[in-house]
């Protein structure tokens, strides 16, 4: 089972949660996971979670599907231009039950 993997790359305007760049959280399933002392935006969650269970998927997809090429998302916030990568990590048996995220 795939993980996916959210990073701010870029931010182009003023984020005032403050998210930073480099800042990451994890999809694992059902679980959101966040290192420990940070936090997350709440409206920008919101509006990837359509999104988020259909990447984990997207090995599945047929060649042809525009989510095969989704690479990154964007903060709906006009003012903060918050750019976040999204990462598809693929977790071994070992590392199914584990709360702790794999760092690269």
């Amino acid at each position: 089972m795939a993980r996916i993997k959210v990073t701010v790359e870029r931010i182009d305007g003023y984020c005032n949660f403050p998210l930073l760049v480099g800042d990451y959280f994890f999809v694992d399933g059902s679980r959101l996971i966040i290192p420990k002392g940070k936090a997350l935006c709440l409206w920008a969650l919101q509006s990837m979670m359509p999104i988020l269970p259909v990447l984990t998927q997207k090995i599945h997809l047929p060649a042809s599907s525009w989510i095969k090429h989704v690479k990154h998302f964007s903060c709906p916030d006009p003012k903060g231009l918050v750019l976040f990568r999204l990462e598809l990590e693929e977790k071994d048996a070992s590392s199914a039950h584990s709360s702790v995220p794999k760092e690269k």
